[in-house]
């Protein structure tokens, strides 16, 4: 039978070819920074290495020991063998999540970074999804869904839906719906990725935030997307970019949410870059005191717990703000002080 030049057959075959063109292009780097983790770690490798993408796509997997004192380097090693090529091995002494991620980044070898904890289960199909949208020009970065591990059950005071959820703190929930559209706020780094060319022309990601030993400030991935879209970039959520992220027993105590939403309050005044006015300071103590209020004259657990997260998420705003104002007054006295040595020179 006569096809005729503009056939479905033949429209079909210079679509095959161009998709195979734009991903002979791509290279992918899956970066995973570590701390002390390497029993999750092994199960996040291990769900890594299942990944499904086109034969003409060059990944790799690159693990940033950021300074364990586990057994997360042997972890690593024996993945190393056991998939040769596939997995890279780094170790950052710098104490710090940040830290470990610019590292990463500076050795990373693909033009397309992705970036995962070491904490989720990601599905076959998620390295694939999350960065094709990333083959032209059009998106600068893309973020997936970040779901609760399957049959975690919550204790009766932590709500996980609604408008009293605290998901947040278990995990680095998100999930939009199962259609794909422009981020409004930005990514998690549970879940994201981004051209490299992304972080030469925006920075890289700010050390002064991102957990390390002893603080659960976070803030270092949304503060960088909000820096990209701040700058004009388009982030595109991607539904199909699926991970569960573990569910740690640590973290189910009030007392791991109580400490998590005092440093997200302290993270987010100091991701704004700029301390809070005297306006914006009373403001928060007002509301803060107003939800104390709220909080011990509350009879329902739910309720109640969440006003008293919100408490100590003000709390951590306040003690940000303060500390921050009480640095710049200490460095405006000392430039007055070295002005004046200057002057009497």
């Amino acid at each position: 039978m006569h096809r005729s030049p503009g056939s479905n057959d033949e429209k079909s075959t210079v679509i095959k070819h161009v998709v195979q063109e734009l991903v002979s292009e791509m290279k992918i780097t899956a970066i995973v920074c570590t701390y002390n983790r390497c029993q999750s770690l092994a199960r996040a490798l291990e769900s890594l290495a299942l990944s499904i993408l086109p034969e003409a796509t060059e990944w790799d997997v690159l693990v940033v020991n950021n300074n364990s004192s586990d057994q997360t380097e042997a972890v690593v090693r024996d993945i190393c063998l056991r998939y040769p090529g596939r997995f890279r091995y780094l170790f950052e002494p710098q104490q710090g999540k940040s830290y470990a991620l610019n590292t990463g980044i500076r050795e990373a070898r693909g033009n397309i970074l992705a970036f995962v904890d070491d904490d989720v289960i990601v599905e076959p199909e998620w390295l694939q999804n999350l960065t094709f949208v990333l083959q032209d020009g059009q998106w600068a970065g893309s973020g997936g869904r970040i779901l609760p591990e399957p049959g975690f059950v919550p204790p009766d005071w932590l709500a996980l839906e609604g408008p009293l959820s605290l998901i947040g703190a278990l995990c680095a929930y998100c999930n939009l719906g199962d259609k794909s559209c422009e981020f409004t706020d930005p990514p998690y780094g549970a879940n994201m990725a981004f051209r490299k060319e992304m972080f030469c022309k925006h920075g890289y990601f700010r050390t002064d935030l991102g957990p390390r030993p002893n603080s659960e400030m976070r803030s270092e991935d949304t503060e960088f997307g909000r820096r990209l879209m701040t700058a004009g970039e388009r982030l595109c959520y991607v539904p199909s970019a699926i991970v569960y992220h573990e569910i740690h027993e640590r973290r189910v105590r009030k007392e791991f949410f109580l400490a998590w939403w005092f440093e997200f309050g302290r993270g987010s005044v100091r991701a704004t870059g700029r301390g809070l006015g005297a306006w914006q300071t009373l403001k928060i103590l007002g509301r803060t005191c107003l939800t104390t209020l709220e909080w011990v004259l509350t009879i329902n657990s739910q309720h109640r717990f969440y006003r008293k997260c919100r408490v100590w998420y003000g709390g951590g705003k306040i003690v940000e703000a303060c500390q921050r104002a009480r640095g710049a007054d200490s460095a405006g006295r000392q430039v007055k002080r070295q002005a004046g040595g200057e002057s009497r020179i």
